[in-house]
């Protein structure tokens, strides 16, 4: 067989999901699959700077929180 290289990002949980159709002609054949990092994981400072790069990014003027409803009320604890 030959060599596939793909390319796919972690998610938020840091799982790697794949699915590679290899074809009847490699049914039931092991592989070997290699994972290599191919970006330095952020420090915590380069971590904080993106989140406070989000702070005001909807620039979209029609963009409105709606209303919440309110709390439901709760027996007093003793």
């Amino acid at each position: 067989m030959t060599s596939i290289e793909l390319k796919s990002r972690a998610d938020a949980n840091g799982v790697l999901n794949l699915s590679i159709p290899l074809g009847h002609n490699d049914a039931n054949c092991e592989v070997r699959v290699v994972v290599e990092r191919l970006s330095k994981p952020m420090t915590a400072e380069e971590w904080k700077q993106s989140v406070l790069a989000t702070a005001g990014s909807i620039s979209d003027q029609t963009f409105k929180r709606h209303p919440q409803g309110d709390y439901e009320k709760r027996d007093e604890l003793p």
